[in-house]
């Protein structure tokens, strides 16, 4: 109730719409309050204009305006926050025109920002509320913060306010002050702000800095987030300050020594280590020794014997593996690592196993344009050049002689350890035909044989001792072969006249037209061909046997004109 000299001061007051009068709170209600103003009737107030309703007590006297002095029912309309709207506005005008700050508590969420109530209500858009705008704006309610009014509107009364601008305010004072006083070497405290995939900013109290992913440690990081969180607090190193453009660049790994300092006094050549495995790449593996150094295999340190395409078809991410250490570069911060040093090379006794002329069995493992290759051992193939599978077949492929997988009989014929090669041979197992060419074939022999192979100049056929002659097409028949396949087929048995024997070549040739020949014109065609130069190609004996041909001919003219 009021007392009894303010019930005489507000009895003489006239009541009367948008007045300012007091009142004492005679009822607390849920919903709403109940206040005398010394009127005929009581007022109520809606509990949503107190800060807190369960605060107020029956017997507070508090400042409300008069809206109504009757409504419907005949009640008094009163409002406590028009009441504190109407006596601070002319204190929020000075405060405006002065450029000053207000304290105020955030009342509600609305559409594009808050409701704060500095008195009066005004509005605090969301891109105010902080340096970077927050995605949940109701966290801010029920808490009191100082702002700027930054825009006032008399006619209407709304008055729009920032608590963005007083922390950048504070935030560049800092930074100032920060600037001022950092040097390279200091260690300060942080906060991770924001991450990117070159590294994280850390907010040093007012200071953004960059704390770059390569001073973040010694070893290998493939991104930021793998050693910092945002929110996260750490003491990093100054490095570099920028005072014009107010850079701060910052370092993790400096608070520890460099461990390639001492690198030296760790690792040493031929030194048996353990690691994991941290990289692949198509060249070799990085294999971590310790954190902040790593030390590479190269491709071709993985295996004496194997060829590996690429190191993971070996190794696995963070696989542990032993390995030597081959070389130490500690200004380029690089190690040489070998793994396949940790077994016995098996080249440095390939010349002492397999000496050449060693007999060998083993399986043909692969075919090639020029050749095979026949495993003699685990990690060990000798090659056989397609020139050392016969004495007398001219091979082209050797597949033409022989299958994958299939199990043949070599002679070593050489070891290269240096480019980790060993050439072996097949014919070398017997004896070279051609050695003793003339115990077994003279010219004007007669033979027999198959058709092997066609050619477009004429036909291969294999004779004993493994070796083939060749008869030329225009050997063939007397008559002109315009193509050899018309004539003779492959696996076709035929007689043909040794012709002509060349050692150096290592070819015979053959006549199928001249195995009926008489003596007297195989004895004309051996002068034809004993005039022609050693080597000189077969084609030429068609030449030669027209010639020797037309000799015997124009003899037999002579006989039957006598």
């Amino acid at each position: 109730m009021l007392t009894m000299e303010e019930a005489m001061k507000q009895s003489a007051m006239r009541f009367a719409a948008g007045e300012i009068v007091k009142g004492t709170i005679i009822e607390v209600r849920p919903k709403e309050v109940l206040v005398d103003i010394g009127y005929k009737s009581e007022g109520a107030i809606p509990g949503g204009e107190f800060d807190d309703i369960k605060t107020v007590k029956v017997g507070d006297v508090i400042d409300v305006l008069i809206e109504k002095l009757e409504d419907k029912e005949g009640s008094v309309v009163l409002s406590k926050e028009k009441a504190e709207f109407k006596r601070n506005w002319e204190k929020i005008l000075n405060i405006c025109n002065e450029g000053g700050t207000v304290s105020g508590r955030v009342k509600s969420v609305v559409k594009g920002g808050l409701v704060v109530n500095i008195g009066v209500e005004a509005f605090l858009p969301a891109s105010q509320v902080d340096v970077v705008p927050p995605k949940n704006l109701a966290i801010f309610v029920g808490n009191t913060y100082d702002f700027k009014v930054v825009k006032i509107n008399q006619d209407r009364q709304n008055i729009v306010l920032s608590r963005r601008e007083l922390i950048e305010q504070e935030r560049n004072e800092r930074r100032g002050k920060l600037l001022s006083e950092m040097v390279p070497g200091d260690i300060r405290k942080g906060t991770v702000k924001n991450i990117t995939d070159f590294g994280a900013f850390i907010d040093l109290n007012g200071l953004d800095g960059l704390l770059h992913i390569t001073d973040m440690s010694w070893g290998r990081i493939a991104h930021p987030s793998e050693l910092l969180k945002v929110g996260q607090e750490l003491d990093v190193v100054v490095l570099e300050i920028n005072k014009e453009k107010e850079r701060v660049s910052l370092g993790l790994k400096q608070k520890h020594a460099n461990p390639w300092d001492n690198i030296e006094t760790k690792f040493q050549v031929g030194q048996k280590v353990m690691g994991k495995v941290v990289n692949l790449v198509p060249y070799g593996a990085f294999v971590e020794l310790e954190p902040g150094v790593e030390g590479l295999v190269h491709v071709t340190e993985l295996s004496w014997t194997k060829r590996i395409a690429k190191p993971s078809d070996v190794l696995k991410p963070d696989q542990q593996v032993e390995a030597v250490v081959l070389g130490i570069n500690r200004e380029e911060q690089k190690i040489s690592l070998g793994i396949r040093q940790l077994e016995t090379n098996p080249w440095d006794r390939a010349l002492e196993k397999y000496p050449p002329g060693t007999k060998v069995k083993g399986k043909i493992r692969n075919l090639t344009s020029y050749g095979a290759f026949i495993e003699l051992e685990e990690g060990l193939d000798g090659m056989i050049h397609v020139s050392d599978i016969s004495w007398t077949r001219k091979i082209n492929h050797p597949s033409e002689v022989l299958k994958k997988g299939e199990d043949v009989e070599v002679v070593v014929l050489e070891i290269d350890k240096a480019n980790q090669r060993i050439a072996v041979g097949m014919k070398q197992l017997a004896e070279d035909p051609w050695s003793n060419i003339d115990k077994y074939y003279k010219v004007g022999d007669l033979v027999s044989g198959k058709v092997s192979k066609l050619a477009s100049f004429g036909a291969f056929v294999g004779l004993q001792h493994d070796i083939d002659g060749l008869v030329h097409i225009s050997q063939v028949s007397e008559e002109r072969v315009e193509k050899i396949k018309n004539v003779l087929k492959v696996g076709q048995d035929v007689t043909a006249r040794v012709i002509k024997i060349d050692k150096g070549e290592r070819r015979i040739g053959l006549s199928i037209k001249a195995a009926n020949y008489t003596a007297e014109q195989l004895d004309a065609e051996r002068a034809v061909l004993d005039s022609l130069k050693p080597g000189e190609d077969l084609v030429a004996l068609q030449h030669a046997f027209d010639a020797a041909h037309e000799a015997v001919k124009d003899k037999d003219k002579g006989k039957d004109g006598e």
